[in-house]
């Protein structure tokens, strides 16, 4: 895509329709240039005043995290700590921080946080984030994303930390993963869970 194509994406950023506003960000989303990260910003900020473009503001916020704009870093951690109607936006939120945070300074921290606190969309995100990306936190992280996993009682969990765990180590992960692949409800958890437990990753494509 032409830097003029680029250009006329990040205007419509600033249409009056939200359809547009959020047709723009879906295919900036996938362009993942950092060079965009600006624009999106200064969007969403502006978004973030009608909570009822809740659905172009969930594709401005992964459209900031997949362009690796770690400017907007700092602020998408103040908003994690808001509360918002509608969770998908801090399951975008959480998404986002935490691949930040990996290319910021190579670790994930607010995630460990998040799950002290029992914030289940910003914990899903994390979790989602690591999956697509086939990321190994260190073993604390690990312990933690599994024994919450275990005890959250949410299929959406379950799943993404099976789908995130074929590359970790398998004596923090067969017992749930097991676990998952018997007693699970939705099938692409059980599917996660078998590849999983093969060390083989799958590929996902969240909303």
């Amino acid at each position: 895509m032409s830097n003029i194509d680029i250009h006329l994406l990040t205007e419509q950023l600033h249409s009056k329709a939200s359809t547009k506003r959020r047709s723009a960000a879906k295919k900036l989303r996938k362009l993942k240039a950092k060079d965009t990260g600006p624009a999106l910003l200064e969007a969403l900020k502006s978004e973030l005043k009608d909570k009822r473009t809740w659905e172009t503001q969930y594709h401005m916020i992964m459209a900031l995290g997949e362009s690796g704009y770690t400017d907007s870093l700092n602020f998408l951690q103040q908003i994690a700590k808001q509360d918002f109607e509608a969770t998908m936006v801090l399951t975008a939120i959480g998404d986002a921080v935490t691949n930040l945070e990996l290319l910021e300074n190579h670790k994930q921290i607010s995630l460990g946080k998040w799950i002290d606190t029992n914030n289940q969309a910003l914990i899903e995100g994390g979790i989602r984030t690591l999956a697509t990306n086939q990321l190994i936190p260190d073993e604390i992280l690990i312990r933690k994303i599994i024994s919450y996993a275990q005890n959250s009682g949410s299929g959406n969990v379950d799943f993404w930390a099976a789908a995130a765990s074929p590359g970790w180590p398998t004596q923090l992960t067969q017992k749930f993963l097991e676990h998952c692949l018997e007693y699970s409800l939705l099938d692409d958890t059980k599917k996660a869970a078998k590849a999983a437990l093969k060390g083989k990753y799958l590929k996902w494509r969240p909303l």
